[in-house]
């Protein structure tokens, strides 16, 4: 049951925090702790087996490996959502560099039209 609550809480923050902005450097600060909190918390499960075993019948999950896979879930849909979200992020900019990319060239052959060179080559 205590691992029940405990997945699904890690899922709520999870959703929480892909739901906020990703720009800044405190965002960037949260995931380098994230990700030396995951380095300590792996060589310590490796070098430890035992102490992961025990980590898991604490929260009600009978192997250490079986928590183990848990976390891998949360964090591979944490990387699913977070990479989606940047892809379309990315679109949306790659629209607007579009957009403006055409803009500027529609008033440069305009302004050339304008200046009687409407015919000459662009290089």
């Amino acid at each position: 049951m205590l691992i029940q609550l405990i997945l699904v809480a890690a899922v709520a923050v999870v959703a929480v925090l892909l739901t906020r902005s990703t720009a800044g450097a405190r965002h960037q600060a949260i995931r380098r702790l994230a990700l030396m909190a995951f380095v300590v918390a792996a060589v310590l499960s490796i070098a430890f087996p035992v102490w992961l075993t025990r980590a898991a019948n604490f929260v009600g999950v009978g192997r250490g490996t079986d928590l183990l896979l848990y976390a891998l879930v949360i964090a591979f849909l944490s990387y699913i959502s977070t990479s989606h979200r940047r892809m379309n992020q990315m679109s949306r900019r790659i629209t607007l560099l579009t957009r403006e990319l055409t803009l500027s060239e529609a008033r440069d052959r305009r302004a050339g039209a304008d200046d009687g060179s409407a015919g000459a080559p662009r290089t």
